[in-house]
């Protein structure tokens, strides 16, 4: 049971990345919760806020960038209260062909957000992470201490931002906590995600096509780690990093099992060469120690893996047209 959300209203609180998979869920919970959100979508010629586009709140304003805008993060973190920044490139494919895009946003995004934030005072500041940072199980299960693993340019320029963050809190005293969700999935999430990748192809062709079968991942369901995200902000200690995780793992292979027995199809798994990552680069264990977030944000996922599931799979039904034919592979 997680504690007694923090009452914010009259708080003004910035987002980046709102319009994304994880970002649209904390935004709307946010607004629930009282919040002024001042929300940052990425800059595109089509003004699309993602899936933010539709959500209409007295409370909420939109605001079209970049964070590797500096001046931009100054003037938008004016007067805000706490800061939730999700903005970055995450698709691991793409980094093995464009680490440099990585770096500029997700190291140098960070880097300026933090400055702009330092600049306004702000009161609290959310940098996430992510589990990839870990790399191959050293031991499980995986706390905040174990060794941090690069095996991806993505995960380089996470770590990167994540020790940018801690330094900025023990040389600033900025007050930043650092969010480290284990494997997220929900509704919204596109197909450079493994579950919707699983689903769509289920649920459109009598073939599934994947990469390595056999990586074990610690699956954590959409509203688990927006609840983490927001107890972090209330209950985090600055300079503190907190996993937000199960504590349970299950290989790919079981996972899409489970997903085309929920779809009542009878697909057969093929192992397809473009989706496997390059030999060293595949992260084969992660499987998450949560007991931190549990003792000091009171926090423990509510949704067990099989409710998750089909709450993703609903749906993946009710949107299937907005996913792509299944034999492209998304990066």
């Amino acid at each position: 049971m997680n504690k007694q959300i923090e009452n914010f209203s009259c708080k003004q609180v910035f987002v980046t990345g709102a319009g994304g998979f994880i970002g649209s869920h904390l935004t709307e919970a946010l607004l629930k919760n009282g919040a002024r959100v001042r929300a940052l979508a990425h800059y595109n010629s089509r003004t699309d806020a993602g899936w933010l586009k539709n959500c209409k709140h007295p409370n909420l304003e939109i605001h079209f960038g970049d964070v590797r805008d500096q001046n931009q993060m100054q003037k938008l973190l004016n007067n805000c209260d706490t800061v939730f920044h999700l903005a970055a490139l995450i698709g691991i494919p793409y980094s093995y062909e464009a680490a440099q895009s990585y770096v500029d946003t997700n190291v140098t995004g960070t880097l300026n957000l933090l400055q702009a934030a330092a600049i306004n005072r702000v009161a609290r500041i959310i940098l996430t992470s992510t589990s990839e940072v870990y790399g191959t199980a050293v031991e499980v299960p995986m706390s905040e201490k174990h060794p941090l693993q690069a095996q991806s340019p993505y995960a380089a320029s996470k770590i990167s931002a994540d020790m940018l963050g801690l330094s900025f809190a023990r040389s600033f005293s900025l007050p930043v906590t650092i969010v480290r969700p284990f494997n997220t999935f929900g509704p919204r999430q596109s197909m450079r995600a493994v579950i919707p990748t699983i689903a769509v192809q289920a649920l459109k062709s009598d073939v599934v096509r994947l990469g390595n079968l056999t990586p074990i991942r610690d699956f954590n369901y959409v509203e688990d780690t927006v609840s983490g995200f927001i107890a972090a902000a209330t209950a985090g200690k600055p300079g503190t990093v907190y996993n937000l995780s199960t504590g349970n793992g299950i290989s790919i292979e079981e996972t899409a099992k489970k997903i085309i027995d929920i779809c009542g199809n009878r697909a057969r798994l093929e192992n397809q060469a473009e989706r496997t990552r390059p030999q060293g680069s595949e992260v084969e264990r992660l499987i998450g120690d949560s007991s931190l977030a549990r003792h000091e944000l009171g926090w423990s996922p509510r949704y067990c893996f099989d409710e998750g599931l089909t709450r993703t799979i609903d749906w993946v039904k009710e949107n299937l047209d907005h996913f792509p034919e299944v034999e492209g592979y998304v990066r």
